[in-house]
């Protein structure tokens, strides 16, 4: 097996196998590239989390060949804050696009993605299951050692495999924000089709996503309040549920499985100095507020195959570097600030309850405001564009 490459990438999930592909999109030969990733393809296809994306991110799909997809589009966004006048609705029709993002499962986004790299095997390589257990850099090369003691050099090397906030080795900007995200499916007696919900607790956001006929629920509480919501029965996690997020989805009727995650923002700001760059969750792990996660991910990716297919060297991933740092920082400023921003309320704080009523009134000024709203919108779309 050949063991030198131009491009080794650390990962095989949606940002890695579209970073793949838009390379070779762009000319770079598929013999040149190697994808390692720790996970089997049957494990990668058995996950049924689900995904928001945005209208921006299904444009980088189709360019990377891997759409149409399983999905349930999103017509509108409706934001609101729990306990406060003021609301603003998103809509389609006013962004003048097909759809606002697109709501699918993890194995549904993979698929395609997979589809259409299988094209292009025997000459590309995909290693799996592996581990990378170091990499070390040269001057002239970065060699990359595999738990099984095989070794593969590169002239670049991309890390695309991020992992859980909990589980991750702290980067140079790290933020717990002792929220626990809690995740399920849920059905209600009057769903509204292509309609989802961002609405903000004291505690945190809660997202509704359509799915088909049904919900995907991301509820963002502290730790303790997870605990107890994740040991109710059903009936009683319903209502606690109802009264979080209030009646314009009628009764909710019934909840899957349920699971949760600690939430925190564990990000690489420093410009790489060698061989070796950091993208999408590997890059940034983001607060699942607004669902951006994976969408500024794929910006990653789309923009790297472009810096790479022109000059595969460490100036290339500086010059990529400097180019997506404005997205990068705005979409992690814009995600903090949405996650913390309306969780300053409680019994014995009249200012803070006093900055709520402001706060939950200007999601009315902004449903009034076609230039704030288009910015909110074009903001969650396509990132900071130049």
């Amino acid at each position: 097996m050949n063991n030198k490459f131009t491009i080794a990438i650390c990962g095989a999930g949606p940002t890695a196998q579209t970073l793949a592909l838009t390379l070779i999109k762009r000319g770079v030969p598929p013999s040149s590239i190697v994808l390692m990733d720790a996970r089997t393809h049957e494990q990668a296809r058995n996950d049924q989390r689900t995904i928001a994306l945005s209208f921006g991110s299904q444009q980088i799909l189709e360019a990377a060949g891997a759409w149409p997809i399983k999905a349930t589009e999103i017509h509108q966004i409706h934001v609101s804050r729990r306990g406060q006048f003021g609301r603003t609705l998103i809509d389609r029709d006013t962004c003048k696009v097909p759809a606002l993002g697109y709501v699918a499962r993890y194995a549904d986004i993979l698929e395609p993605l997979s589809q259409a790299l299988g094209q292009f095997q025997p000459q590309l390589t995909l290693l799996r299951p592996v581990k990378v257990s170091a990499i070390t850099e040269t001057e002239r090369q970065a060699q990359i050692t595999l738990d099984d003691q095989r070794v593969f050099e590169a002239d670049i090397v991309v890390q695309a495999e991020g992992g859980l906030f909990g589980d991750q080795t702290p980067q140079t900007r790290h933020h717990d924000y002792q929220q626990t995200a809690l995740i399920s499916m849920v059905r209600c007696s009057a769903p509204i089709a292509g309609r989802a919900f961002e609405r903000f607790t004291d505690q945190g956001p809660l997202a509704l996503l359509p799915v088909d006929d049904a919900y995907a629920l991301v509820w963002c509480v502290q730790p303790d309040r997870a605990s107890g919501l994740l040991a109710l029965d059903d009936r009683l996690f319903l209502g606690e549920l109802q009264t979080a997020f209030g009646g314009r989805l009628g009764q909710f009727t019934a909840v899957a499985q349920r699971s949760a995650f600690p939430l925190g923002l564990n990000a690489q700001t420093s410009p790489p100095t060698g061989r070796c760059i950091r993208i999408g969750n590997a890059a940034q792990t983001l607060h699942p507020v607004a669902g951006q996660g994976l969408n500024l991910g794929l910006r990653d990716a789309f923009q790297l195959g472009r810096f790479l297919s022109l000059s595969a060297t460490p100036a290339a991933l500086q010059q990529f570097f400097a180019a997506r740092s404005p997205d990068r920082q705005m979409t992690m400023q814009l995600t903090s600030r949405m996650a913390q921003i309306f969780t300053t309320a409680g019994d014995d704080n009249p200012v803070a309850n006093a900055l709520q009523s402001l706060l939950g009134a200007g999601l009315g000024v902004i449903d009034v405001c076609p230039p704030a709203k288009n910015w909110l919108a074009e903001q969650m779309m396509f990132g900071k564009r130049d």
